[in-house]
């Protein structure tokens, strides 16, 4: 950091203070904020820092107390849901629907028990021809009829349909192991 025209602090120093030092002898004054510093020189912050102990003037409990692995975390934190409450919208205003759009809720009518449906859930659902509020008895008993409709064995030998068997058993595979249907 340049001085910008800041002396050394140290007594009798005329070199650019350009590195930040704490007052060792501020008695804090209440205020909000970072306590006040001194601009010392390279040598003479050196020097400072050489001499500094963090707990001077500490008892033994209390050295004892911000060394432990979690000191400072004794406040209560606010729990992480992965859903966020909205803003306050009368406490500003948001033109360009920046921040309202993250907030805003799809349409809840995928599932009537509430459980979400992922992008490949939908599509799974749209190979096998079933609605998103399909339950599993829904799920395995069109497997089962799209299994027998385009199974080479079942239709003759005829294998044109491979493809889409293909795409039935992954559909069914990944909505097996899905949430929605758990």
């Amino acid at each position: 950091m340049e001085a910008n025209g800041r002396v050394c602090a140290e007594p009798g120093c005329a070199e650019p203070g350009e590195f930040r030092a704490p007052l060792l002898d501020h008695v804090p004054t209440g205020r909000d904020g970072p306590p006040p510093v001194r601009w010392l020189c390279l040598d003479h912050v050196r020097a400072f820092n050489a001499r500094y102990n963090f707990f001077n003037g500490m008892s033994a409990e209390e050295i004892n107390m911000a060394q432990r692995p979690y000191a400072g975390w004794e406040r209560e934190t606010r729990a992480f849901s992965g859903v966020d409450r909205g803003p306050r919208w009368a406490d500003f205003a948001d033109p360009l629907d920046a921040i309202a759009a993250r907030f805003r809720r799809e349409p809840a009518a995928d599932r009537g028990d509430g459980k979400p449906l992922s992008g490949q859930d939908r599509a799974s659902l749209k190979v096998l021809g079933l609605a998103a509020d399909a339950d599993r008895m829904a799920l395995r008993k069109r497997y089962s009829e799209l299994v027998r409709r385009f199974h080479p064995d079942r239709n003759g030998g005829d294998r044109s349909h491979e493809g889409e068997l293909q795409r039935v058993i992954a559909a069914y595979q990944q909505l097996r192991q899905a949430p929605a249907f758990a």
